[in-house]
């Protein structure tokens, strides 16, 4: 083979070579963009442009009379599109410097140097969404958006806001607990009214297309959402924030009195159920208290004292007791195998009513009773307890609710001791809620309702649902036991260990208790040192219940921790509160056909005197005028001053000439300042009441800028 055909033919191999490589490149491309373009569009649209997801305004929470209790206030990030599409180097360069300034005088937070070098990085880099601040308020933000070059909007000057909501409690720490808080990464909690109706105030999220630019950073395609969000629905609670105040700084003021560890309050309507205050305070290592843990909800203990009121209630069902039964209770201590129960009562009680021993919270006379009845028939005593459903959780609507524990005999922990500690409290375990929830049945007649914490959903206003009242039990004991029983714990606090919350104005029923802690690892004691809880559960007014309460008060570390001097006081300052502004739980009072004799009143405008008098159905009358009834005929001052007459108000014309110091003399401030500021006159107060004194005579000329000084009947 020649040179020449060997040179051809190894040409000929690469041409084929690089042919048959171009039609597989070719080959290549037309399945791409045709057999699988749409697979490939689909993952290139993915990797530059994004739905995000469009949080809305979350609902807010309210009390029960329409304050704010949790709201959102917007916060915002500002941001700048330094490539925005009319933003020219002249726009930008021109008002640099003025935005830096502006930025500085804002912020704050670096020198208007600081911010210049930055945007001018930020423009040769071409950032499209370039962060300048985050968390600025709407105040803030509207003076943003009138500075240098912000101020042209964003296609021209760039300006981008992106808002974010911070969720406030305008209340601060009242039941911040209980108003809760939701987390929504993952392990989050949703805590209290947040969390229980996170559904209702959550809303719907909406979506927005977002797009990848450089530095792997999204920013919003255009300025319309691609979904709308709807915004969260709002939730009236049962709370009052003014009864809400004063639960918990009584609380407040005895855990300090006492260095209590913790304490809760709780306050419910009796045939509703709607809790109408509740307290949870924790000491911190600092000596501070905080709401840190719903105890009300959350917090199983042995109840102690108060739960001799189920005991008895049990027996009485039964038959075997009645309050003018007798029970001896000898020198105040029995013995149950290794177990002594004591009375505190020095020598003992001796034999007394049933009614005494429960008026008097006698551990003995109650674990006798019991066990004397029930000895040898405990699942009757226990099936009783729970047929008055102590033994379920009620189901509340706020997470993390304690479990109760009655315990039933056959179970690993039942022993001898078991029925005689029970009954006066110990080996059983409630949650301040139960209880209270328990009591509260008692109140009302023997139905017992669910305790709740919101009361109506709403939108913009209008109300979407109404939460009911909810029935547990229709009776939890039979119509004579639970009248038998109302008496007992008025007895408590009429004459019994409850007898220092008794007063003249609204009468209490209720039930003290005082029951030692145990500790998981050292029981009752330790190095002879015991923990206590103290309560107090009643209801007011006993002869027309309306309100249930609980106060529990943990480790109080003084040596009193009885649960009248305790958590009593707490109960009382709460029912005074609500006694004192709930008018329906006051006689009306009795309309005066008039009264005995004219008060005094202020100088003032006639218009208004003659209102209020004919108002309160005093007689008046105009000087020189005897008919006391219509005081119109002729001309007179719009001003007046009052004399007392025997039978009337007396009005005399205050005669005034412009340009002149009026007399304002026994006259209001109000109308003082507005008769002598009309005349031109520069006036100074001094005190308050009405007006005394006047530094100017009445009828003197006035001058352009003279002053005059007033003073009052009262000095500051």
């Amino acid at each position: 083979m020649s040179l020449k055909k060997d040179i051809i033919w190894r040409v000929g191999i690469v041409y084929i070579f690089v042919l048959a490589f171009a039609l597989v490149i070719i080959g290549k491309i037309f399945w791409i963009q045709f057999a699988e373009g749409a697979k490939w569009e689909e993952k290139a649209e993915n990797l530059i442009l994004r739905d995000i997801i469009i949080e809305p305004n979350r609902g807010d929470i309210y009390d029960a009379n329409n304050r704010l209790l949790s709201t959102s206030l917007p916060y915002y990030d500002i941001r700048v599109d330094l490539r925005a599409r009319g933003l020219t180097d002249e726009i930008f360069y021109s008002n640099i410097d003025s935005l830096a300034l502006g930025l500085q005088r804002l912020f704050g937070d670096k020198p208007a140097s600081a911010y210049k070098s930055e945007l001018l990085q930020a423009r040769r880099e071409n950032r499209r969404y370039y962060l300048i601040k985050r968390g600025v308020s709407f105040n803030k933000l509207s003076e943003v958006k009138n500075l240098p070059m912000f101020r042209l909007g964003r296609n021209t000057g760039g300006l981008i806001v992106v808002q974010n909501d911070r969720r406030i409690l305008p209340h601060g720490n009242l039941a911040s607990r209980t108003i809760g808080y939701t987390t929504k990464d993952e392990g989050g909690n949703v805590v209290g009214i947040e969390g229980a109706y996170d559904e209702h105030l959550s809303g719907v999220v909406g979506l927005k297309l977002m797009q990848r630019i450089s530095g792997n950073v999204w920013m919003p395609l255009n300025d319309r959402n691609e979904v709308e969000p709807r915004d969260g629905y709002d939730v009236v609670s049962t709370i009052d924030v003014e009864v809400q105040d004063v639960a918990t700084n009584a609380l407040l003021r005895q855990l300090r009195r006492h260095r209590a560890n913790h304490g809760t309050a709780v306050l419910m309507e009796v045939q509703t159920g709607k809790v109408k205050a509740i307290a949870n305070l924790k000491r911190n290592s600092d000596g501070s208290y905080s709401e840190a843990y719903n105890f009300a909800v959350g917090e199983s203990t042995e109840p102690g004292s108060t739960f001799k009121l189920m005991s008895l209630m049990a027996a009485m069902e039964d038959g075997f007791v009645s309050p003018s039964d007798s029970v001896d209770t000898g020198d105040g201590r029995v013995s149950f195998y290794d177990q002594t129960i004591s009375d505190g009562e020095e020598g003992g009680l001796g034999k007394i009513s049933v009614r005494e021993a429960f008026e008097v919270s006698s551990n003995v006379g109650v674990a006798k009773l019991i066990d004397q009845y029930y000895g040898r028939n405990e699942r009757d005593f226990i099936n009783h307890l729970y047929e008055m459903n102590l033994n379920e959780k009620l189901g509340v609507e706020i997470r993390g609710e304690g479990a109760p524990e009655i315990k039933y005999p056959g179970d690993n922990l039942w022993s001898g001791v078991s029925l005689p500690m029970m009954s006066i409290g110990y080996e059983v375990r409630l949650t301040p809620l139960q209880i209270l929830a328990f009591y509260n049945a008692i109140a009302n007649d023997g139905k017992m309702v669910r305790p709740r914490f919101a009361s109506a959903i709403k939108s913009h206003g209008e109300t979407l649902r109404k939460i009911p009242t909810e029935i547990i039990n229709s009776s939890v004991a039979s119509p004579s036991t639970i009248k038998s029983v109302q008496s007992m714990l008025e007895g408590v606090v009429d004459s019994g260990t409850a007898s220092n919350l008794r007063n003249t104005q609204y009468s209490i029923a209720g039930k003290t208790g005082t029951a030692q802690i145990a500790n998981e690892k050292y029981g009752y004691r330790r190095d002879e040192m015991v923990s206590y809880q103290a309560s107090f559960v009643g209801y007011f007014p006993a002869d027309d219940p309306m309100y249930s309460c609980i106060v529990v008060v943990n480790s109080p570390t003084k040596n009193v921790y009885y649960g009248n001097l305790v958590a009593g006081p707490v109960f009382r300052e709460i029912a005074d509160k609500v006694y004192a502004t709930r008018l329906d739980m006051h006689d009306p009072l009795q309309k005066a056909d008039g009264l005995s004799e004219p008060p005094f009143s202020k100088s003032g405008n006639f218009s208004d005197l003659s209102n209020v008098l004919a108002t309160l159905n005093i007689k008046y009358m105009m000087a020189g005028n005897n008919n006391d009834d219509d005081n119109d005929s002729g001309e007179i001052s719009p001003w007046v001053s009052t004399f007392r007459r025997d039978s009337l108000v007396e009005l005399r014309q205050i005669m005034h000439i412009p340009g002149t110091v009026p007399n304002v003399v026994d006259m209001s401030l109000k109308d003082a300042v507005y008769l002598l500021e009309n005349e031109g006159l520069k006036v100074e107060a001094r005190g308050r009441g009405r007006v005394a004194d006047q530094s100017l005579a009445p009828g003197k000329h006035i001058s352009e800028g003279d002053r005059i000084v007033i003073r009052m009947s009262r000095n500051e």
